[in-house]
């Protein structure tokens, strides 16, 4: 499971001396342990074929410094659950490197496995598709049919179809023609290859921010895995991004349904990434089918035929049998399901397939907030495919503006599993936001019951894995404790019973013994910490999170607590939040649990924003500051970035969203700087070091190099380090490894 045993290239100064060195050395090799431990990102599991307990496949990922890379790796068991309170898993003795695979889907009865391979040039994408026990047929699709399939988490969809004929995938439209110059002349879209000639760039086209830079149109396909026939799915507008795609449940006659999230850009396309609160919709398209008269014999000799010997793309639609038809969008028009509601995404039938859930972020639409409370909603499904008859949207999990004591604060949930259900069809599992935890929920999609699933009494935060049938495969962690997983099941009579957890012993947590120790020593709490001047109707008082000697803070403003209490922050930010961490500070000083002359504060994003103001008002409580592509002012920020309707609700609350403009008044200008931390750069004197990434398109570098050249202009001590491919969250490893080191030594350094 170590990735790398080589030490990373040391950047260490000349003017170090030996003990500097060392220590140097020492953060390094037990940064390098805590950085090998593995992330565990989906699990799925498969009947055995034989009744004896289940198959389960982990997909797993790990950091490798020397590729700047990190590797997937697919670690399978069996899953024996011997009696009521104990399971066994049989790991496989290693896990299997995935090189090159993008996307993992199996299919739904789990005798085939797609795997998706995204070129890093303009190579064909490569479609393999797997039985038990070899490859059975590989496709290459070319560019000039689509770009890369999206396999981002938030576009992403790739779907089969109930009878595994059929995939549909959400993927780049091909690269639009573009001009071709040569001495003398200038030809449109000419292919020709002349050495005295070159291309040109053609029309700029708006992407959609953070991560998405040159990324095309994310666009709906359909391949055929009997043929490898792939058809761009016809009568969706241009100006819809498509995503989240997943089959309807079958018709009567020859045509299927898709349903996908459609995002509409008639003009500016702002950045999306992390921002639930760019409009969507659910959208119904028509593919149509046909079967030739001979299509029974015929898909029963293509299914006996070896990969190997493989006839031609175009003899193989034919013995396939089923074709899609290319239609206009006036003969199969695309249906907006969902026109009531301002946001609606991750869709998922029920087993029965009777009704369609999903998920919403109306209040993040509504208000401007990146992201606020979802809600979840039910809707009757079709199934004769008359939408005119489609009934109204039903509320599963209303919005929760005010969550009391430990009750249900609403839901803050980012993805659904592709099949969430339990056996009796209409109570699906979720994870989401609890407080300052994420835990497991279910939600009975036809009452509307909610309920914990995971320990009340746990700080840790839970992951839904998987399920294995009505049991629960989890992970959980905490600041101090490495991700393990956990089996769930439920013990007792429906609605009388609890659910269960069971430890599993995992190679996939194992670690080296002296992040055990280290980890074991430190301490883990949660503290709620009233706030003076909070109106009745708030959630009352911030949540501190306190392990070791660092102290994490869910101000007012976080997820987890309500929507009256998100709403709070916009237009109040450099006063609310920076108050909220300085109360916490000075509670858990008083408390004798942090040591006031070795007070550091660290944050990204707006996190870094948050610490950047911090310093500038408490210029005497931090000792030193490290600030990773922060945001030091707005006013410079709201021409560059590709949020800058952000600036306006944070400037001026909700109301900030209906007067967004890219043109902004000198009103604005001057109500954006004194938001800023830049307005406070007077009184600071923190030592701070910068990490920034050159290509972050959400707080362009722009904004901490001007804040870092303003506090070096006034001689407060400054460390920048720029890294020139990593985007905002600098998640490259090497990226991130040299970051987080030189923060530690920052640290240490001021810490004396």
């Amino acid at each position: 499971m170590d990735a790398s045993k080589a030490a990373p290239a040391k950047q260490v100064s000349s003017v170090l001396d030996a003990t500097a060195e060392e220590e140097y050395a020492s953060l390094s090799k037990l940064l390098q342990d805590f950085t090998n431990i593995s992330s565990i990102d989906k699990a799925w599991t498969f009947n055995s074929g034989n009744g004896n307990g289940t198959q389960a496949m982990f997909s797993i990922s790990q950091p490798n410094l020397l590729a700047n890379k990190r590797k997937k790796f697919m670690l399978s068991t069996v899953i024996s659950k011997e009696n009521e309170n104990s399971v066994t898993f049989q790991w496989a003795p290693f896990p299997v490197e995935m090189t090159g695979a993008s996307a993992v889907v199996p299919s739904p009865s789990g005798s085939k496995l797609l795997v998706v391979r995204n070129p890093e040039n303009e190579s064909p994408i490569q479609f393999e598709l797997w039985s038990q026990s070899q490859l059975e047929k590989e496709f290459h699709v070319p560019q000039t049919v689509h770009g890369s399939v999206y396999a981002d988490g938030w576009f992403e969809g790739i779907s089969w179809n109930s009878d595994e004929t059929l995939i549909a995938y959400v993927a780049e439209e091909p690269s639009p023609s573009k001009p071709t110059f040569s001495l003398g002349s200038t030809k449109g879209g000419s292919s020709d290859k002349d050495c005295n000639s070159w291309k040109g760039q053609g029309d700029w086209e708006e992407d959609w921010g953070e991560t998405y830079a040159g990324k095309r149109q994310p666009s709906l396909f359909v391949i055929n895995i009997n043929s490898g026939e792939v058809q761009a799915v016809k009568g969706i507008p241009k100006s819809l991004s498509v995503g989240q795609v997943v089959w309807a449940p079958l018709n009567e006659g020859l045509h299927q349904y898709l349903v996908f999230v459609g995002w509409s850009s008639e003009t500016r396309k702002l950045g999306i990434k992390y921002c639930y609160n760019r409009p969507c919709a659910l959208y119904a398209v028509r593919v149509s089918l046909y079967k030739s008269e001979a299509s029974e014999l015929e898909l029963k000799w293509v299914a006996s035929v070896n990969c190997s010997t493989l006839l031609c793309s175009t003899l193989l639609l034919l013995l396939s049998g089923l074709c899609i038809i290319e239609s206009s969008s006036e003969d199969l028009p695309v249906v907006n399901l969902t026109e009531s509601i301002s946001s609606a995404f991750f869709p998922r039938f029920s087993p029965d397939g009777k009704f369609l859930v999903f998920l919403s972020a109306k209040s993040s639409v509504d208000s401007g907030a990146h992201s606020a409370t979802d809600s979840l909603h039910r809707i009757d499904w079709p199934t004769d495919g008359n939408f005119s008859s489609l009934e109204k949207i039903v509320d599963v999990i209303p919005v929760v503006q005010c969550a009391e004591g430990d009750c249900f604060p609403g839901l803050y949930s980012s993805s659904i599993l592709s099949n969430p259900w339990l056996s009796d069809g209409c109570t699906m599992l979720l994870s989401s936001i609890w407080g300052s935890s994420q835990v497991i929920i279910s939600v009975n999609v036809s009452s509307g019951e909610l309920l914990r699933i995971t320990p009340a009494e746990s700080n840790f935060s839970w992951s839904l894995l998987t399920l294995d049938g009505d049991n629960i495969i989890a992970v959980s962690s905490s600041p101090v404790d490495v991700p393990q997983v956990k089996y769930g099941y439920f013990v007792g009579k429906a609605n009388k019973g609890t659910w269960s957890w069971l430890n599993v012993s995992s190679p996939i947590s194992r670690c080296p013994e002296k992040v055990k120790s280290l980890l074991s020593s430190r301490q883990f709490s949660i503290m709620k910490i009233p706030v003076k001047g909070v109106s009745a109707n708030l959630t009352k008082g911030i949540t501190s999170c306190f392990w070791f000697v660092e102290d994490l803070v869910y101000l007012r403003g976080s997820l987890g607590f309500g929507e009256e209490a998100l709403q709070s922050l916009p237009g109040k930010v450099g006063s609310q939040d920076v108050n909220d961490v300085l109360t916490a500070i000075d509670h858990v000083i008083d408390m004798g649990l942090a040591n006031p002359s070795k007070v550091t504060v660290v944050g990204g994003s707006h996190g870094g924003f948050l610490t950047t103001h911090l310093i500038g008002q408490a210029p005497d409580k931090f000792v030193a500051a490290a600030a990773r592509n922060p945001l030091c002012n707005l006013a410079l920020m709201v021409g560059t970035t590709d949020i800058p309707d952000w600036c306006y609700v944070e400037s001026y609350g909700s109301k900030g969203k209906d007067s967004f403009t890219e043109s902004p008044s000198v009103e604005d200008l001057t109500r954006f700087h004194s938001k800023s931390p830049i307005s406070h750069i007077s009184k600071v004197k923190t030592p701070t070091i910068f990490l920034l990434g050159a290509q972050d398109l959400r707080v362009p570098v722009s904004n901490g190099l001007q804040y870092a050249r303003a506090l070096r202009e006034k001689g407060v001590e400054t460390k920048v380090i720029v890294f020139p491919n990593d985007v905002h969250g600098i998640e490259r490893p090497q990226s991130d490894f040299e970051s987080f080191l030189n923060i530690g030594l920052w640290f240490k350094k001021y810490c004396k």
